[in-house]
């Protein structure tokens, strides 16, 4: 089978996010979840996925952290399409039909970016209690304080809590205790938290063009800090729709992995959705391809 390793969201190798990508023969079945697992958790990235051509424009993926399977993964994704421009199986300026455990996706690759669906964005909560407030703030290390707007539980095929901070001083800041994040994270069923600080040099007549900062925490899947965050970023371009900071068909970039050295750009767009309700959202980016190779499984 042919592996790769791919840096997505990245203008430059040894940027980004790193995913292990698994291309499968069209004939071939899957491993066994234990062994994609074991796979995942040998490679220490924190997403590899599994990938196989169902039929010319259709293809199948499996997501695998270190620690269990996920549904749906949006640097692992771009990186996929990297590996699969770079194998022959897809091609430049064409759009393919992805399945994955989160439903049926659209991919577009447009002059070697690559841009996916997020799943229906949903809100599942809000935390708002004084009590949970002051819990959520202690374990990442911050205080009540320096939270800006509410936070929400919000998933766009992932749920993660998204924590807006009033500073970038503050985001980087951050220091949580991943012990308990990844007990908070488990009770409130989600991945772990997106913390956020809002760019005040972004705007029509402004010189940045990110329109945030962004951090994620993950440990409940054995991933402390993550460098780029595709599933992440499109559930805060729906809460900053929410809130107001984002409007229908504008493009919105994020600035991921600075505290990491492994800077990212994340670019998302939201737009009605086909049929008249709600929205839809796409995530994309750019890639680089640090390894090919051959994996004996």
């Amino acid at each position: 089978m042919l592996f790769y390793i791919v840096d997505a969201f990245a203008d430059e190798l040894f940027g980004g996010n790193a995913a292990g990508v698994v291309i499968l023969g069209r004939d071939d079945e899957f491993p066994s979840d234990n062994v994609m697992v074991k796979v995942a958790a040998e490679l220490k990235y924190s997403e590899t996925a599994f990938i196989k051509q169902i039929s010319g424009d259709k293809f199948k993926i499996r997501y695998f952290t270190p620690a269990a399977e996920v549904d749906l993964c949006g640097h692992a994704t771009i990186g996929s399409f990297g590996a699969l421009m770079d194998c022959g199986l897809a091609k430049d300026n064409t759009t393919y039909s992805l399945d994955t455990l989160s439903g049926q996706l659209e991919v577009s690759i447009k002059n070697g970016f690559v841009m996916m669906d997020m799943s229906s964005p949903k809100e599942m909560a809000e935390i708002t209690n004084p009590t949970k407030l002051k819990e959520l703030a202690q374990v990442m290390g911050i205080y009540v304080e320096d939270i800006g707007m509410t936070p929400q539980l919000i998933s766009t095929g992932l749920p993660d809590i998204m924590l807006n901070v009033k500073t970038k001083e503050i985001l980087m800041g951050i220091k949580p205790d991943f012990f308990a994040l990844a007990k908070l994270s488990e009770d409130y069923q989600v991945v772990g938290v997106h913390a956020f600080s809002l760019n005040p040099n972004h705007g029509p007549n402004k010189t940045n063009e990110a329109i945030a900062y962004c951090r994620n925490f993950a440990p409940l899947y054995e991933i402390d800090e993550e460098a780029a965050t595709g599933t992440s970023n499109g559930a805060l371009t729906y809460y900053l729709y929410k809130n107001g900071h984002v409007a229908k068909d504008e493009r919105n970039v994020f600035l991921q992995g600075e505290s990491m050295n492994r800077p990212s750009k994340i670019m998302s767009i939201l737009q009605k959705a086909h049929d008249d309700k709600g929205v839809n959202i796409k995530v994309g980016g750019v890639y680089k391809i640090l390894v090919k190779g051959n994996i004996a499984l």
